[in-house]
């Protein structure tokens, strides 16, 4: 039944029974957390056989040559640069091969259009006055943090099952000072939306500012669950295609797929923006860790080897989200108090309650022991304006914590709303 036609009188004997159902996990002293999409103790696990795929003494000189553990080779590995190929869908030649962290890759790009243009001859963004980037939201984090400590302004953009809101966008970037915008493309982050075709054709062909870049992070390019896998269309191809060759550059790494904190990150460019972002790197780095990438195509080979793993990593995080969806969808369904996303793959459910009341499930489950990702974290400058969405992480806990957590944050949820409808 919905919480909206119950009596006052029922609603005081619901707001009892989960007040009393509150105290009893208050008592359990929980220290739980599903603020971040952080790997699992199982995953790291199953990816340590990694650290001694390569055998210093024998394969240290990879096939084409190249002495890993000497200077060289500073855009990367060709045989790290081909399994990546593979995994994208990306000439191998579009490709450089960084550190451990693609934002760390994103940042700098993104400080080389803000203080040097974003190609040769195009004008810095800082000396361009006021300069704007497009933020679908419910979004990422992290993409909001580096546009605000640019001081890049953030427009958000609403999110639809296809995407980023089409239209929108469209008539947004008719302003010249819109030089760009956040894109996770596939389970975005935290919608588990993988953009449609139209929408991505439509992000290729929009008429735009000359400088204006589209930040393709396709984090999540091969995390299917559930056996199932979403399709997304080459961003680079549909941009050559529309004649907007330099208007995206794309960003992925393995951090999910082998070790977060010693995976190997990458960026997709067509000819024009690889070679200006290698001008620049050039005066970084003489070269990135060459054994991390030898290391990673020994152990997965190629393709096949890396769809093997991450079919085992489902099989470790496909029972989370079960755990979460199966308690929503039994315990929330009907009530008109939440509403929530089924992803085929990615790290996040995204969650919607009752607006208004996000900020109190926070409290409420952060009380008793649970901590959730901070709610507006999910909105440029980290405000909801209807005080509704929550990301949910359920990578890291254990199974069995995690339905814990997912209960004490169905009851908060219900709590609140109740709160919020007896006032």
């Amino acid at each position: 039944m919905l919480y909206k036609e119950m009596t006052r009188a029922e609603l005081l004997a619901e707001k009892e029974k989960y007040s009393h159902e509150y105290n009893l996990f208050k008592v359990k002293k929980l220290n739980l957390d599903m603020s971040r999409g952080k790997p699992s103790e199982g995953q790291i696990k199953e990816t340590l056989g990694i650290l001694n795929a390569m055998n210093p003494s024998t394969d240290y000189v990879t096939p084409s040559g190249i002495n890993t553990l000497n200077y060289g080779c500073p855009d990367g590995l060709p045989e790290c640069k081909e399994l990546f190929s593979q995994i994208l869908g990306v000439p191998a030649e579009k490709l450089y091969i960084g550190g451990n962290s693609s934002l760390a890759l994103m940042f700098d790009y993104l400080m080389q259009c803000y203080a040097k243009g974003s190609s040769e001859t195009s004008k810095p963004w800082i000396m361009q006055g006021e300069v704007y980037f497009l933020c679908p939201a419910p979004g990422y984090d992290r993409h909001f943090a580096i546009a605000e400590y640019l001081g890049i302004k953030m427009i958000p953009v609403k999110m639809t099952k296809d995407g980023p809101d089409m239209d929108q966008v469209e008539e947004l970037v008719k302003n010249p000072a819109v030089k760009g915008m956040f894109c996770v493309p596939k389970y975005s982050n935290p919608t588990g939306v993988t953009y449609s075709d139209e929408t991505v054709r439509r992000l290729a062909s929009m008429k735009t500012a000359d400088d204006f870049r589209i930040i393709w992070d396709n984090a999540y390019c091969i995390h299917d669950l559930f056996g199932r896998e979403d399709k997304l269309l080459d961003m680079l191809s549909e941009c050559e295609e529309a004649g907007n060759p330099s208007r995206a550059v794309e960003f992925a790494s393995t951090s999910k797929i082998s070790l977060s904190g010693a995976g190997v990150a990458v960026i997709a460019a067509n000819e024009e923006n690889l070679t200006y972002i290698k001008k620049r790197c050039a005066r970084q780095t003489i070269g990135y860790d060459k054994a991390n990438q030898y290391r990673h195509v020994l152990y997965y080979k190629d393709l096949a080897g890396v769809k093997k793993h991450m079919s085992i990593l489902s099989d470790i995080i496909s029972p989370r989200f079960e755990v979460v969806l199966n308690a929503f969808r039994a315990e929330l369904s009907g009530l008109g108090i939440a509403e929530w996303s089924e992803p085929n793959g990615g790290y996040f459910i995204n969650l919607n309650v009752m607006p208004g009341i996000a900020t109190r499930v926070f409290g409420l489950c952060k009380e008793a022991g649970v901590k959730l990702t901070n709610v507006g974290a999910t909105f440029p400058y980290g405000k909801d304006p209807d005080d509704t969405n929550i990301r949910i992480a359920p990578t890291f806990p254990s199974v069995e914590e995690l339905s814990d957590a997912t209960s004490l944050l169905i009851i908060s949820i219900k709590l609140a709303a109740l709160e919020k409808l007896l006032k």
